[in-house]
């Protein structure tokens, strides 16, 4: 279903032929939980906000792949004291700079209870695959989809749907996985998300797939 939208964008989109579905048909996706860090899941935080309902919903996706013995993989965003890493991003958007390696900041929300063995990748940049090695880490766990959680949606979660599009991996954004500051911004975005570059679908319909693959195991 394509989020709300007004009747005219609608039918803007529809003539362009723009909204259609990828499907999934791949047998080993990964959960990619981008940015779910303290920094964007805590209200008390500059650039956060209450993410729990987000969390929340996250944290079952994450438990059923875990459960399917399929790859789970975090990104947050840090940078060095200096803030030279930050580059034009921390000018334009000062608050980044408090994402400090080392700060509990960075961390990445305990209500995930990320393993000790899921990877963290460290970026400096929106995309999860900017700068970092992203894509050799999906390639090596054979990964050939992806479910794509975090925050925020018109930054870093759109960035990385964009760039998982143009290398190849059909992406799946369950709408209660992803978050934002502000719900006008956020519906807008998931609506081009659709449109352009995933599939956004119910948190029900992510596990379903996620049912349908992996090899069922007990969680410890």
């Amino acid at each position: 279903m394509i989020p709300v939208a007004d009747e005219h964008t609608r039918r803007v989109y529809e003539r362009a032929r723009m909204g259609g579905r990828l499907g999934f048909s791949g047998e080993r996706p990964a959960v990619l939980v981008v940015d779910f860090s303290r920094g964007f899941t805590d209200p008390e935080c500059p650039l956060g906000a209450d993410m729990s309902a987000e969390v929340e919903a996250t944290r079952c996706l994450l438990d059923a792949a875990r459960g399917r013995g399929l790859p789970v993989i975090f990104t947050t965003i840090a940078f060095e004291e200096n803030l030279v890493d930050g580059a034009l991003w921390v000018k334009k958007v000062p608050s980044l700079g408090e994402l400090v390696l080392g700060s509990r900041l960075v961390e990445i929300d305990s209500r995930l209870g990320r393993r000790p063995e899921e990877t963290v990748i460290v970026k400096k940049g929106a995309s999860a695959f900017f700068g970092t090695n992203l894509s050799a880490i999906l390639a090596s766990l054979g990964v050939d989809s992806v479910v794509l959680c975090g925050a925020t949606t018109i930054g870093c979660v759109r960035a990385t749907a964009v760039d998982l599009l143009q290398y190849g991996y059909p992406t799946l954004v369950p709408r209660e996985c992803v978050g934002d500051r502000a719900a006008p911004p956020h519906e807008a975005n998931l609506f081009d998300i659709q449109a352009k570059y995933a599939d956004v679908v119910s948190v029900e319909e992510a596990l379903y797939y996620l049912a349908r693959t992996g090899e069922a195991s007990p969680l410890p």
